[in-house]
């Protein structure tokens, strides 16, 4: 029996990597913790606990005391515990730093003296070097994952959570090469799909298409990035977990990511198309202080480490989530 730990587990990315857990392997047993501020015991949620091979933990990981309750040892541990979302890191910068710092720091500390056998994926972001094209405006298109790693500036609350991430992988790196720990980084790029909150672009163009918005708001039009649809993401997060490529001296980073790039604009028309409808006019906005011009991964290191490629194409994932977002609007 296989014992696996996801923080963050109620959430979006946790609850979808759960589902594919179950559905692709019998001997596991699944402790899901999460604090449930965010997350919502909705039927999807229910329906993964009503399996018994899933246990939920209400518990605040920025609480050491936490962790006695955490139980162990685990196999598997993925830690997706974290604050995200763009307006919070506007709205709550403190406390970014504060609950992604603390639960990464606790996380790798119960790990070393309950769970050392264990194998643990840190999720970090593409956040953490997305400075870099900012402040000397070159980045190479695809991006590798050995780029600078760089917060371009520090009293722009953006960075809050690019920061918390840095901050994250360093953690991992040195805590595993000093205390022998197995562990991976990975950088999701724009994971997206049904159940992914109300607070992303694609759930937010969803809701103004459903609600026929107009004129449609478009907040940096000509910024691109590259989509990957959650199935396709736990999938690749679950094969490094079992692969020997990730059992390595210094820990590997691999970006997770789609390739098809694509402008905001040009994002918002597929969705209007597949909704068949189109706004009379796109109120072209310019973006927020510190967004992002460009991102597209390289993803060469997933393909060689464990053959993973994305096999959704952008029209269908948006199909499927916009389909679920129709049926479960934001309240």
């Amino acid at each position: 029996m296989t014992s696996i730990l996801i923080t963050g587990g109620a959430g979006f990315i946790g609850s979808h990597l759960t589902r594919h857990l179950l559905q692709t392997r019998e001997a596991i047993r699944i402790t899901l913790v999460d604090n449930m501020q965010r997350a919502r015991m909705d039927q999807d949620l229910q329906t993964l606990l009503a399996d018994p091979r899933v246990t939920l933990k209400q518990l605040d990981l920025t609480d050491w005391a936490s962790y006695v309750a955490l139980g162990g040892p685990y196999d598997e541990i993925y830690h997706l515990a974290a604050v995200n979302g763009t307006d919070l890191f506007y709205k709550i910068p403190h406390e970014v730093l504060r609950i992604n710092t603390l639960s990464i720091h606790f996380i790798l500390d119960w790990m070393r003296q309950y769970s050392p056998n264990g194998k643990l994926c840190f999720t970090s972001s593409n956040e953490a070097y997305a400075g870099a094209l900012e402040s000397f405006g070159q980045l190479p298109i695809p991006t590798p994952e050995a780029v600078p790693l760089v917060i371009s500036d520090p009293y722009n609350p953006r960075w809050t959570y690019a920061a918390s991430k840095l901050i994250g992988e360093l953690f991992c790196i040195h805590y595993a090469a000093s205390h022998n720990l197995r562990a991976f980084i990975v950088r999701p790029h724009n994971f997206y799909g049904p159940r992914a909150g109300y607070n992303h672009v694609i759930p937010q163009f969803s809701e103004r298409i459903h609600k026929r918005v107009e004129p449609f708001a478009i907040f940096g039009s000509e910024e691109t990035r590259t989509f990957c649809y959650i199935d396709d993401a736990v999938r690749a997060m679950a094969l490094l977990m079992a692969s020997d490529a990730t059992d390595t001296r210094p820990i590997r980073t691999f970006h997770i990511g789609d390739e098809e790039e694509i402008t905001m604009l040009d994002l918002a028309k597929r969705m209007c198309a597949i909704e068949g409808w189109t706004p009379a006019t796109f109120d072209v906005k310019e973006a927020p202080s510190g967004s992002v011009k460009r991102r597209r991964a390289a993803i060469d290191a997933i393909k060689e480490a464990v053959g993973w490629t994305p096999t959704t194409s952008l029209d269908d994932g948006l199909r499927k989530t916009m389909e679920w977002y129709r049926a479960f609007p934001k309240l």
